[in-house]
């Protein structure tokens, strides 16, 4: 029988390899048109070398001379019209004039099959002329394939028209795909970039969101564990109390770093300021909490819950303060949230990317967030968020120690 194997977990989506469907890698594997693909169509001038090897050429070796010019300049201008800024030279519209000259002097010289010359004239000003400037280019090449097909006796009426024809085509239909295949590139590098983009921008949140998460918790954790230390000796009970908070914080921990991997981690206001009264209480900091206003939005009640953790992360771990004031206001327009404490006057030694982080997050929401020494003595965090209007118009005041 054969073996059969468990299938494998499913990986989180933030923390998935991007397929090659995701960074527009398949755009390495599209074949796209290239200076090789255009020279097969030389093989229309064999009629003209079959002239000249059976003899039906006047003065054949001027015929082989201009047959192999004619070559020359083909190959040189396709190669070119590969590269922008080569295709755009005057060198290159010289080389196109040269060719239209070589193909009209060919042309009237001997007539016929000669006469196919003029298609691959016109292909040669496709692949080279762009834009805008192609339908007059295209006009006088045309036009000249036409006078020159009609004049010469050996070419009358349909023949002539087919020549014209196959001159507008050849041209018209190279600058079609040239110009499609020029813009699938452009869109399959415009798709990678996007996508390295969306990699770098989950990168940045998955770091500040460690950062915001890791720097609190820590914090806290060594604030408890400093106070089990200190209490042990002469209260094993509330040392015991210190050492259960820490357990359920580490526990906490482990649950907020699995939803920022997964990107479902929202810092909710009121559990923040929750959280801040107790790691402001057990590092000897005493709290002082006001709200007033309506409820927030959830996302913008999230916003200010990361401002809390880390202005109260930075109170506890640089400030050196005896009391610590979070103050909230709200309206139905715009939320304000300032965070001051009566420290030593420094909010994060040396500035950290803690509050630059937030800082952007707040400017993507249309807030600011601004943090320096308070009047007198201290640090203040001042964050301002505008609001969508959400119907609420009942204030609700509190004020906690």
């Amino acid at each position: 029988m054969p073996k059969t194997t468990a299938p494998l977990p499913a990986e989180p989506l933030s923390c998935r390899r991007p397929r090659p469907a995701d960074t527009g890698d398949e755009a390495d594997t599209v074949k796209a048109p290239n200076a090789y693909t255009l020279l097969p169509w030389l093989l229309l001038g064999m009629g003209a070398v079959s002239n000249i090897v059976h003899g039906e050429t006047p003065n054949p070796w001027i015929g082989a001379l201009g047959l192999l010019v004619f070559n020359s300049l083909y190959v040189t201008l396709v190669f070119r019209a590969f590269d922008e800024r080569v295709r755009e030279a005057a060198s290159t519209l010289w080389c196109l004039a040269a060719l239209g000259a070589t193909t009209c002097a060919l042309a009237l010289a001997y007539g016929g099959s000669w006469l196919l010359f003029f298609p691959l004239w016109g292909l040669a000003t496709g692949a080279v002329v762009r834009r805008r400037r192609l339908g007059p280019v295209m006009l006088v090449v045309t036009g000249l394939a036409g006078a020159v097909a009609g004049w010469h006796k050996g070419w009358e009426g349909w023949d002539a028209l087919g020549v014209v024809y196959g001159t507008l085509l050849s041209g018209m239909v190279t600058a079609a795909i040239l110009a499609l295949a020029e813009t699938v590139r452009t869109l399959h590098g415009t798709r990678q970039e996007l996508a390295r983009a969306a990699v770098d921008q989950e990168r940045l949140r998955f770091s500040r969101d460690l950062h915001d998460l890791l720097g609190h918790t820590l914090s806290v954790i060594v604030v408890k564990s400093e106070a089990a230390r200190r209490i042990a000796a002469r209260d094993m009970d509330a040392a015991l109390a210190q050492v259960g908070d820490i357990e359920s914080i580490g526990r906490q921990a482990l649950t907020e770093i699995r939803e920022a991997v997964t990107g479902y981690r929202e810092a909710s206001l009121a559990a923040e300021l929750d959280r801040a009264r107790g790691a402001l209480t057990a590092a000897g900091i005493e709290p002082v909490v006001r709200q007033s206003g309506p409820p927030l939005p959830p996302q913008e009640a999230a916003l200010l819950g990361w401002v809390v953790r880390e202005a109260v992360t930075n109170v506890i771990r640089h400030s050196g303060a005896a009391g610590c004031t979070i103050e909230l206001r709200s309206s139905a327009e715009r939320a304000r949230l300032v965070i001051t404490d009566d420290g030593d006057g420094v909010g994060s030694t040396p500035p950290g990317s803690g509050l630059t982080g937030l800082a952007e997050r707040l400017a993507a929401a249309g807030g600011t967030l601004v943090g320096g020494p308070a009047p007198g003595r201290g640090f203040r965090v001042t964050a301002e968020l505008p609001l969508e209007a959400d119907g609420t118009d009942d204030p609700a005041t509190e004020e906690s120690r």
